[in-house]
Parts: C-alpha cells; sequence; structure tokens
C-alpha cells in the first residue's frame, strides 16, 4: 500500500483544487466499481451498487495549503492560509504551486517576538526581483502546496497531506478487494474538507446514505509533554466516539467495534477535544444520517512532516472490510 500512498501524497491537491486526485483515484478504480460520477462540489463518487442499505465512506481529497493575496514590488508574496495553519510550523518550510513553482515561507525579522508572527507578517519568496517578474511566475489567487518527501521508515510513512491521502488509499484498498455484501456501498472522495467539511455535505445530501463513516487522522498522545490522550500511534485505528464535529451514533459505533473484535483486529478508542470530521457535516444532512468515523493516529498533522504506522493504515482497511460484512 506503500506505493498507493506515495503516489496519492505526492499529488497537487489543495481545497477547492482537488481535480489531479480524483483523476488518478479514478484511474485506479477503472472498471472496479459499478459507477462513478462526479458531482457539482468535485466529490468523487464511486459505487459498489446493491439491494441493500446504501452506505457511505468518505474520505477527503483536500490538503492544507496557502493562497496568494498580494504581491509586492520587489516580487515577495504576501499569502493566506487554505485550511489550518500553525504559524510557527510553517517558517522555512517550502510550498509549490500547481505549474511547479517553489517558494520559500519566512517572517519580518523586525518582529522582537515569535509569538507576534502571524500569517501577515510573513511573506514567500520565490526568487523574483520584482512584482513583473513574480507575475510571469504565480498569479494572485494561485494556491501552493506543502513541500514533504513520503517515505516509509521502520514501519513509519512520513509525509506531508497523510491527512488525509491516508483515508483516499484505504477507501482506495477496500474498494479493490471487493468485499461480498448485498449493500450498495458509496466510496465519496470529499472536497474542501479541511475549509469546513463542505463536499461531504452536498455528497451526503445528493446520496441520502442509511449509515456513513469518515475515513480520517486523529491526533496522538504519545509524544513527549504532549496534551493527554488515549490514542497511540501503532496500537491499532480508532472507533470514533466523539470530536468537535460529531458524536458518532451508538449503531455505527457499535458495528465498528463488534467489526474489530470478531476478526482479531486492534483498535482504540478516539475522543478528540480538537477538530472533526467529514462525518461532523454528513451527520446533519438531509435529516440527519447515522454517522460514525475511523481514524488513523498521526503526528505531527497539518505539518509537512506528519507521520504514521503501516501497521493502522491496513488494520483500518480490514476494519472496513469487516464493517462491510456486517
Amino acid at each position: 500500500m506503500f506505493e498507493l500512498i506515495k503516489s496519492l501524497t505526492q499529488t497537487y491537491g489543495p481545497s477547492g483544487n482537488e481535480k489531479k486526485v480524483a483523476e488518478k483515484i479514478k484511474n485506479l478504480l477503472k472498471g472496479k466499481v459499478d459507477e462513478t460520477r462526479t458531482d457539482a462540489m468535485g466529490n468523487l463518487i464511486c459505487v459498489k451498487k446493491g439491494s441493500g442499505k446504501k452506505i457511505m465512506f468518505a474520505a477527503h481529497m483536500d490538503e492544507i495549503g496557502i493562497i496568494v493575496t498580494y504581491i509586492d514590488e520587489n516580487g515577495f508574496l504576501r499569502f493566506g492560509n487554505v485550511g489550518g495553519l500553525p504559524q510557527l510550523i510553517i517558517m522555512g518550510q517550502r510550498v509549490r504551486f500547481e505549474n511547479g513553482t517553489v517558494g520559500v515561507i519566512w517572517y519580518e525579522e523586525n518582529i522582537d517576538n515569535m509569538k507576534n508572527a502571524t500569517l501577515e507578517k510573513m511573506y514567500i519568496d520565490i526568487g523574483a526581483s520584482s512584482r513583473e517578474e513574480a507575475e510571469k511566475m504565480v498569479k494572485v489567487g494561485d494556491m501552493g502546496i506543502f513541500v514533504g518527501e513520503t517515505v516509509l521508515q521502520n514501519g513509519k510513512i512520513i509525509s506531508k497531506a497523510l491527512d488525509d491521502r491516508l483515508g483516499c488509499a484505504i477507501l482506495v484498498e477496500t474498494a479493490l478487494r471487493n468485499v461480498e455484501t448485498d449493500n450498495e456501498i458509496y466510496y465519496v472522495f470529499t472536497t474542501q474538507e479541511e475549509v469546513g467539511l463542505r463536499g461531504a455535505k452536498t455528497a451526503a445530501f445528493g446520496i441520502v446514505p442509511d449509515m456513513a463513516l469518515a475515513l480520517d487522522v486523529c491526533d496522538t498522545g504519545d509524544t513527549p509533554n504532549c496534551k493527554p490522550m488515549s490514542v497511540k500511534m501503532g496500537k491499532g485505528p480508532t472507533v470514533k466516539i466523539k470530536d468537535r464535529s460529531v458524536i458518532s451514533h451508538p449503531e455505527v459505533k457499535d458495528r465498528l467495534i463488534r467489526a474489530a473484535e470478531k476478526a482479531n483486529i486492534p483498535y482504540q478508542l478516539e475522543v478528540s477535544l480538537y477538530g472533526g470530521t467529514d462525518a461532523g457535516s454528513i451527520h446533519i444532512t438531509a435529516g440527519g444520517i447515522p454517522s460514525g468515523g475511523i481514524s488513523i493516529p498521526t503526528r505531527f498533522i497539518h505539518d509537512a512532516s506528519e507521520m504514521a504506522d503501516m501497521n493502522d493504515v491496513e488494520n483500518a482497511v480490514r476494519l472496513l472490510c469487516e464493517f462491510i460484512k456486517g
């Protein structure tokens, strides 16, 4: 699965511009599902038809990034965020634009306290010496993604955009395994999650599934002096209990736990005090949809060097396959 993850993580796809990721996934699943369509929001919906209940699995294609807001006379770019950007972490990081242009994020050096280094006090240097030269390389409104190589080391994946290309890879691999079921399965690769869970909301409204799961990443509590949390990397995928966007429906949660225990799949229970997933918008759509989630414990989320354990990823595929079987 590593090569699949590497291919997806290294594909350009900030919020609102996920088409390259969607095209790659569409090609991977060509002939492996019964129907493929793209809705008005850009969500890629792949259907395995059946006569039973409609079950929706969602993983978001978009990644965090930046958007150019202004180019000054010396060719430096001012920028805003696309998704949540931890300001102290992004300094010194490289960003890459869709046309291949690379820039470096830096800060105004007259700042006397790094806590004051807000995005408004930062800029991107693309090596241009004037506005005219810079505008030949990028334009206001262009989006950049962070540069981060995808590597496998000691069974751990280190990469940018594991949030949430891991979820996308899990859905792709599950679809390729073609689990026997009478239910109708919707593998939905959503857009604009990082800017407000937008794509999943419209996809769910169009499908109106009987049940839904969001596949995403979650924080861990296993690094030095971190905020206390029971989730640890390498101890199995999580069954979501609650985050800031959703309280998992008991029917969905219990079905996941039964599936894990029946197949002897290691799992953890996740209570996240921060963040949310596509389940947050799905469960309040179309009169209400029983929803829950599976998460991959991931360190350094929203950084160019996120980290996850391959065993957790592979066990998430096993868990999703068992969930489908019912």
